[in-house]
């Protein structure tokens, strides 16, 4: 009995394969050597490589105001112009970067950590409890970003950890439903019924045999969520719902910019250019990493 339990599982998806690094290797091998993902993972580097060093590369203090120095041409001194207060606008982007990876990454990461449970309870746990996750995953669906937004800051303010509260918020439902799928698809295969039958616990069913499984296409989704949460955190605060307006952030920078775009419209470039090239960065990466883990999507496409 034990030894066709053993061949059971080793049946099962992702199990009993060794040399993980060497796997992660080959898979971001095959995600650099393609035309979009090479302009991705380019383009993402460059940009998580801008914000753990941000502070350093900066070359002005990006609070600094300096009224003679207000809508400043690009020049040596300053490389983009500065906006109406004088404050250089290279070194707001730069800072600005460091916000916009550290509200996405923090969100998504709660996010990640929150859901996981939830859609796992959802797809093994009974049905009356499904029934009311789903329940609870429609309600937050429902409300409009927007909304939600407008609702929480009324309520605590605005703020990075208000963005990151709404965003967590906004992810959840969608990640907590891609795991219960997963899962409900996973708990007829053989290798967990074999487990059921030798009366193995819940949590062991739970975290070493589903939670593998499902991780992969939910780091993936997180993968191509990263620009849609960068877009949030810059519109949040574009509205005045985000980051307070001292910390410097793409949308804070375009909302400054939009006030005197009939001056120039350098302030509008500068802050809008960094949102569109991480939003085609993380997005290409995401793509060409669903199209390495999953091949049959990629060919289904061609």
């Amino acid at each position: 009995m034990a030894a066709i339990i053993s061949n059971i599982e080793a049946q099962a998806p992702m199990a009993k394969e060794p040399g993980w690094l060497g796997r992660a290797g080959r898979v971001m091998g095959l995600v650099f050597f393609t035309p979009l993902g090479g302009i991705g993972c380019s383009l993402v580097v460059a940009i998580v490589l801008i914000a753990l060093f941000a502070p350093a590369i900066a070359p002005y203090n990006p609070a600094a105001i300096s009224v003679k120095e207000r809508l400043a041409d690009p020049s040596l001194a300053h490389l983009l112009g500065t906006d109406q207060l004088g404050r250089d606008l290279l070194s707001r982007v730069i800072m600005g970067t460091r916000t916009a990876m550290t509200v996405a990454l923090t969100a998504l990461s709660l996010a990640l950590v929150a859901a996981l449970p939830l859609g796992l309870i959802a797809g093994y746990g009974p049905r009356w409890l499904d029934a009311v996750l789903i329940l609870v995953f429609d309600s937050l669906s429902s409300i409009p970003m927007i909304m939600l937004g407008l609702a929480i800051v009324a309520l605590v303010g605005p703020g990075v950890s208000t963005v990151i509260f709404v965003i967590v918020l906004y992810c959840i439902p969608s990640y907590a439903r891609l795991v219960r799928t997963q899962t409900l698809s996973l708990k007829s295969r053989d290798f967990i019924k074999a487990e059921q039958a030798m009366n193995a616990s819940t949590p062991r069913i739970l975290f070493r045999h589903l939670l593998p499984n499902v991780i992969g296409p939910l780091l993936i989704l997180a993968c191509l969520d990263i620009s849609t949460v960068i877009t949030l955190e810059a519109g949040l605060s574009f509205l005045g719902l985000g980051v307070k307006p001292q910390i410097p952030s793409w949308g804070n920078i375009l909302s400054d910019g939009f006030a005197v775009i009939r001056t120039t419209p350098l302030p509008v470039i500068a802050g809008g250019l960094p949102l569109i090239l991480a939003t085609i960065g993380f997005t290409f990466f995401g793509e060409a990493l669903r199209d390495a883990l999953d091949p049959k999507l990629s060919r289904e496409r061609h």
